[in-house]
């Protein structure tokens, strides 16, 4: 299954790494197919220095952890999605939260699943009758399905 994850997911890993997201993210190779927007890896640099001092990690803790997530991720460059997708992306967000646009776009152009850590973002999504986004509860049952 294709699982595009958006950047809370990213955050609370390098927050977190062995907690539930971690363990989702690091122990589903057989399940899931993990991508993102090549443009997440900039949005998580802008906020490094945020992740530092919240993660107690030094430079180097926090830098090896983030390379270890990136290697469990597949990313694309948002200049191969088509115009069409950014529109239909557009409508389902800007009423939502119009910053998460990529990660949609990117969501409707592999035919994936959204991951999301933003309760708002699934929210809107969810009562918009999207079908293909789920929180880290949802994605961990799907885990455990046979």
């Amino acid at each position: 299954m294709k699982v595009v994850i958006d950047t809370n997911i990213i955050f609370s890993v390098l927050l977190n790494s062995e907690g539930t997201i971690g363990d989702l993210l690091f122990n589903s190779d057989e399940k899931f197919e993990f991508y993102s927007c090549a443009y997440m890896r900039s949005e998580i640099r802008i906020h490094w220095e945020k992740l530092k001092k919240i993660s107690a990690l030094s430079e180097e803790q926090l830098q090896v952890s983030y390379d270890l997530v990136l290697s469990k991720l597949k990313f694309i460059n948002e200049e191969i999605i088509p115009s069409d997708t950014w529109l239909v992306s557009e409508k389902l967000t800007k009423p939502i939260d119009p910053d998460d646009i990529a990660f949609v776009a990117l969501t409707l152009f592999l035919e994936a699943t959204l991951w999301t850590g933003d309760k708002i973002l699934y929210s809107g999504l969810k009562n918009n009758g999207s079908q293909n986004v789920v929180n880290t509860k949802d994605l961990l049952a799907i885990r455990q399905e046979k």
